[in-house]
This record gives structure tokens, C-alpha cells and sequence, in this order.
């Protein structure tokens, strides 16, 4: 079965976020984007699809390069 791309990558900021010990709201200010984005690119139901610019963030905040970011 294919995953959707926004499932896995809603799947892969939980795990670096639980690495890091961060709280969402805690990575959400890191990356400099809002908390409730934050929660909804991390959602289980229905995650939206990040943006490039979001996505630099991301991995700023997670202190990787987006290309690492986006290795699922």
C-alpha cells in the first residue's frame, strides 16, 4: 500500500521531534512557524502538504538539511 506523502512526512516530524525531546509547541517556535501549523503537519487525520519554505524551516529547526529532513 503507498502512503501519502504527507503521511509520512507528518510521521517523520513526530519521530525527529520525540529524538530531540521537543514539545510541539517547542519545535513550532524553533522553526519559527505557527503552533497550530505545527500540529496539523503532524496530524494523523489529514496532514496538509508542506511548503518549500516551511519545509527549510523545519529542518533548520530540526538542524539538518531539508534533503535529510525529507529522507523517509
Amino acid at each position: 500500500m503507498n502512503v501519502p506523502i504527507n503521511h509520512k512526512f507528518a510521521k517523520r516530524l513526530r519521530e525527529l521531534r520525540e529524538k530531540f525531546g521537543y514539545s510541539q509547541l517547542e519545535a513550532s517556535n524553533l522553526a519559527g512557524i505557527s503552533y497550530k501549523h505545527y500540529q496539523d503537519l503532524e496530524s494523523k487525520e489529514n496532514p496538509p502538504i508542506a511548503k518549500l519554505d516551511c519545509i527549510e524551516k523545519l529542518a533548520k529547526a530540526f538542524k539538518m538539511t531539508p534533503s535529510k529532513l525529507l529522507d523517509f
